[in-house]
């Protein structure tokens, strides 16, 4: 999606108790009087098995940061059981724009989708800024598996992350939004056991995309757009920084660090 920057900016302005069990015993000949029974003791419940590689949750700007009113007669989020993969995108809108302009930017992203195209909701789960910044997307919960509008056919049980600005062939892309992406992906995959580096089969729902209704298909688990869909999105610029986000993610897990070392750093 192409933005014209001039007119984007005119636009600005959610223990149990232990019951005592009471047993009365008759009064004897010694005349005593009923005496109560003592509970059992109830084991503890065993914990939740930790899960073995798990990223930290980064900082991420709430939605109201960015929108400025309710949505009216928005439908109720769907949601997935699992997050599979991740979907890396950019918005196409420009590079040029101060941490400022960035809530005005998602909010006429989040217009276009829902007024242009009908859409519920905003389409990505989260958005990254050229400082790194993290910001909310899509309604629903950041560490909820909701289904976004973001990949064409592999919507469910994948999250949506949009670069704003435009990163195609010999863009730069900015070392914080890297490390930012990476952060982000470690963490939502590592709630759900997924390796950044791995590879896993999705189903798709939409003949409109690469691959028709039904049809299983492997995908990286951070893949890009393109990847599913009819599009040179994410740019080829960030598209090739995919390993490298892949690699920084794991490690962010704390998985095995990968044969070669970025000599500059993780980016």
């Amino acid at each position: 999606m192409t933005i014209d920057r001039r007119m984007l900016l005119r636009g600005m302005g959610r223990a149990t108790a232990a019951g005592v069990i009471g047993a009365a015993l008759a009064a004897g000949s010694s005349g005593r009087p009923p005496t109560a029974a003592r509970a059992r003791p109830r084991p503890h419940p065993r914990p939740e098995p930790a899960i073995q590689w798990a990223g930290a949750q980064p900082a991420v700007v709430p939605r109201s940061v960015w929108q400025t009113h309710p949505m009216a007669h928005q439908k109720p989020e769907l949601s997935a059981t699992t997050v599979k993969a991740v979907f890396i995108h950019h918005t196409n809108s420009g590079n040029d724009y101060s941490r400022r302009e960035v809530p005005n930017l998602i909010r006429f992203l989040s217009d276009d989708h829902m007024e242009r195209r009908g859409w519920d909701d905003v389409g990505y789960n989260f958005f990254v800024d050229r400082t790194g910044t993290i910001y909310e997307g899509r309604s629903g919960g950041i560490a909820n598996p909701v289904v976004g509008a973001h990949t064409l056919g592999f919507n469910v049980g994948t999250v949506g992350i949009a670069a704003i600005g435009s990163y195609g062939s010999g863009s730069a892309v900015p070392a914080p939004m890297l490390e930012a992406i990476a952060r982000l992906a470690a963490w939502k995959l590592g709630l759900y056991g997924v390796d950044p580096r791995g590879t896993t089969v999705l189903v798709s729902t939409n003949d409109g995309s690469k691959y028709p209704e039904g049809e299983r298909a492997v995908f990286d688990t951070i893949s890009g757009h393109r990847d599913g869909d009819w599009t040179r999105c994410p740019g080829a610029g960030l598209y090739t920084r995919l390993p490298q986000i892949r690699d920084r993610a794991a490690r962010l897990q704390g998985r095995t660090e990968p044969p070669e070392a970025h000599a500059d750093g993780p980016f």
